[in-house]
C-alpha cells in the first residue's frame, strides 16, 4: 500500500518541525543564487523561508506528494510548486543552491543518490540536507515492536520505514566527490502539550504508513495500544511532554568556481 501525506497533520507542530530547516539553511553560504530549489518542500511552509531569504532567486518547490504540492500552491505565491520523485528529478539546468529537508530519510539507499545529487547542483554551488536521527528511540521501536505483534504484523510488515546515517558517513561520501562538506547533529528537547502530543507528532510522519496500511478494524486498536505505550515512555510533566530528537545535518559546497 502507498500512503499518502496529510498537510494539515503534519503542520501539527510547525514551530518545532521547522527549527532544524532554519538551522540548516542559516550555514549555507550562497549570497545571490539565482536558482534554489527545495527537494521535498512539503506544504510549503519553509520553503517560503527559502523566498525570504533570496528574494531574487527562482525558487521551487517539489514533492511527491500531489497532497502536499496542492497545499504549499495554495499558501504560498512566490514559489514554483510541482509534484517530482527525487530519486529521478533532474533540473534543466545546473541549480545554485538545493535543499532537502526531513526527505531523504524516506528513499532507502539514499547514500547512493547522493553523487546524482550532487550532480544536479552547479559548480560552487551548494547542497544540503537534514534528516532525523532518532530511530533507536522509543517514538520508533514501539511502532515497530507493535506492528510486529499479530493480528497487525501480516499488515504491516511491508511498509515505508525511514532511516539515515551518522554525520560522518554523509561528510565521507560527500568529501569523497570533492565537497567542501560541514555536518553535524543536534539533539533537540522538543517540549510539547495537548492531548498524547506524541502520537500527535509521530501520526503525522514516521508512523503514518504503518497506521494507514491497517484495515480499519485493527487500526483503533493498535492506536490506543500504541498511545498508552508512548505515554508511559513519555510521561507527563508540570511542564509538558519532553520529546528528545536528534536530527542530522550536511552542508555541502559543490566543487568548482559558480559562474
Amino acid at each position: 500500500m502507498t500512503h499518502t501525506w496529510d498537510p494539515e497533520r503534519y503542520l501539527t507542530f510547525a514551530d518545532e518541525r521547522g527549527r532544524p530547516f532554519v538551522e540548516l539553511v542559516a550555514r549555507i553560504g550562497a549570497d545571490r543564487p539565482a536558482t534554489v530549489v527545495d527537494l521535498g518542500c512539503g506544504p510549503g511552509n519553509l520553503t517560503a523561508l527559502l523566498a525570504d531569504r533570496w528574494p531574487e532567486a527562482d525558487v521551487v518547490g517539489l514533492d511527491s506528494s500531489p497532497e502536499m504540492v496542492a497545499a504549499a500552491r495554495t499558501a504560498e505565491d512566490r514559489v514554483r510548486f510541482d509534484v517530482a520523485d527525487l530519486r529521478d528529478w533532474a533540473p534543466s539546468a545546473p541549480v545554485d543552491v538545493l535543499v532537502s529537508n526531513a526527505t531523504l530519510q524516506w528513499v532507502p539507499g539514499h547514500l547512493d543518490l547522493l553523487p546524482r545529487l550532487v550532480g544536479t547542483v552547479a559548480p560552487g554551488g551548494w547542497f544540503a540536507f537534514q534528516v532525523p536521527g532518532n530511530f533507536a528511540e522509543p517514538s520508533h521501536t514501539i511502532r515497530a515492536e507493535l506492528a510486529a505483534e499479530e493480528p497487525y504484523a501480516e499488515h504491516t510488515r511491508d511498509v515505508a520505514v525511514p532511516s539515515s546515517h551518522d554525520p560522518a558517513v554523509y561528510l565521507d561520501a560527500l568529501a569523497g566527490l570533492g565537497c567542501r562538506v560541514d555536518a553535524w547533529e543536534t539533539t533537540y528537547l522538543h517540549l510539547l502539550t495537548g492531548p498524547d502530543p506524541v502520537f500527535t507528532w509521530v501520526s503525522g510522519t514516521g508512523a503514518r504508513p504503518t497506521l494507514q496500511a491497517l484495515p480499519d478494524d485493527l487500526r483503533p486498536g493498535f492506536e490506543a495500544e500504541f498511545r498508552r505505550r508512548l505515554a508511559t515512555a513519555y510521561p507527563e510533566h508540570a511542564y509538558g511532554v519532553v520529546l528528545p530528537f536528534r536530527r542530522v545535518f550536511v552542508v555541502a559546497q559543490v566543487p568548482g568556481v559558480a559562474a
